[in-house]
């Protein structure tokens, strides 16, 4: 028995109209609309479904109902719905009606179904509720949480197949926070995000030994400063084996400091996002005692001043002793009422993490320990199968 209030053509056709709508908004560049369509599609297919108001095989019913309409449109497989409700049920807190369940106007619909030969498909018992007269607000779908972790900017840029790859490799929150930040910031490929989710980057993401949760006036600050900094920076463009043949280590790490600063636009892209410069040597004096820190940032997203001081050997304990004293000048003379404590990194070429750990806890200010490595240090077939660099001049120039 058919229905005469509601059939299933009405669930296609505001699924149909959603997806063009977003495609449309998706061909102009705007990604969070097409991300709004899917959580609007998602929502309304998980509302249908898991509340049994459709039954068995309605999805594809409707995929098959959906290409046939739009023919050689791509965004209808079966997979396609269910990784839109995925979306919508993982991300439910974007939800702004989330806690209301609409089930007004519900009536049980008996539909004569035809595939592309219009031979008859078996009969399917569905519950299909009225939402807005099948219309999918793609407007209005997604609310920004208020919770200051969300990373808002980089979620509505993800494209979705990204989302959906996190979604299936990550439960935790968190984790998923922080591969949505980074595969926006390093504007990662599928398969880039694929290899960093098996590699579990999240679960060596704290590789930087640090005092960060110890010390940061709260938990997501903390979580930003580790989320920042990589444990080992390759600085390809420091030639430490020229540097290695000088014999004092102050002349080694002067020459290090000097060919940073030439190349310090390199060394921002390398080290992270949102620093900018402020300046090497910088002069700090206290009682009359002067300081002179290698380099020195501020970070926007961390709002604080990032001071980093160069060794060119192996770590040592003294050299937080030497970084606390820098911090702790910054704070008092330097560092802004507005911005958070300043943040100290010792880069060296090697580093006992464990040793690290054990020296670094009981200090109050922010501090963490980093190694760097350049091109000299690859092993030789992966070096020279680096482009020569004259080549790679004459080929940009062409």
């Amino acid at each position: 028995m058919k229905t005469k209030a509601i059939e299933l053509k009405g669930a296609v056709d505001a699924i149909k109209t959603a997806i063009l709508q977003g495609q449309y908004e998706a061909a102009k560049g705007v990604n969070r609309i097409q991300l709004a369509v899917y959580f609007g599609i998602g929502k309304y297919i998980s509302y249908h479904t898991r509340k049994n108001k459709w039954g068995t095989g309605a999805l594809e019913v409707i995929s098959q109902q959906l290409r046939k309409e739009l023919p050689g449109l791509r965004g209808f497989s079966v997979t396609s719905l269910k990784n839109m409700r995925k979306f919508y049920e993982n991300w439910k807190m974007l939800d702004p009606n989330s806690s209301v369940v609409t089930d007004e106007f519900s009536a049980i619909a008996m539909v004569d179904l035809q595939d592309n030969d219009n031979q008859p498909i078996e009969k399917s018992a569905i519950m299909i509720a009225d939402l807005h007269d099948y219309k999918i607000d793609i407007y209005q779908a997604i609310k920004v949480p208020e919770t200051k972790d969300f990373p808002i900017e980089d979620f509505f840029k993800l494209p979705f197949t990204h989302h959906i790859r996190i979604l299936e490799a990550v439960d935790d929150l968190l984790a998923r926070y922080y591969y949505i930040h980074r595969a926006v910031q390093e504007n990662m490929q599928t398969r880039a995000l694929e290899k960093i989710l098996l590699e579990n980057a999240y679960g060596h993401k704290d590789l930087l030994p640090s005092n960060f949760s110890q010390t940061l006036p709260n938990s997501t600050l903390a979580r930003k400063a580790m989320m920042m900094f990589k444990d080992e920076y390759l600085l390809d463009f420091i030639n430490v084996e020229q540097i290695g043949e000088r014999e004092s280590i102050d002349v080694d790490e002067r020459e290090v400091e000097h060919r940073i600063v030439q190349n310090i636009k390199n060394f921002i892209m390398t080290f992270g996002y949102d620093f900018a410069f402020v300046g090497n040597q910088y002069h700090l004096e206290v009682y009359g005692v002067e300081h002179f820190p290698d380099l020195l940032f501020f970070n926007r997203e961390l709002n604080a001043l990032v001071v980093v001081e160069l060794k060119t050997g192996d770590f040592k304990s003294s050299y937080l002793g030497q970084l606390m004293s820098y911090l702790s000048i910054l704070d008092t003379k330097v560092k802004k009422p507005h911005e958070n404590p300043s943040i100290g990194i010792v880069l060296c070429k090697s580093a006992n993490r464990d040793y690290v750990e054990f020296v670094i806890r009981d200090y109050n200010k922010p501090m963490g320990v980093a190694t760097y490595t350049s091109s000299a240090d690859m092993p030789e077939n992966l070096r020279n199968a680096l482009p020569d660099v004259e080549e790679l001049k004459k080929l940009l120039g062409e």
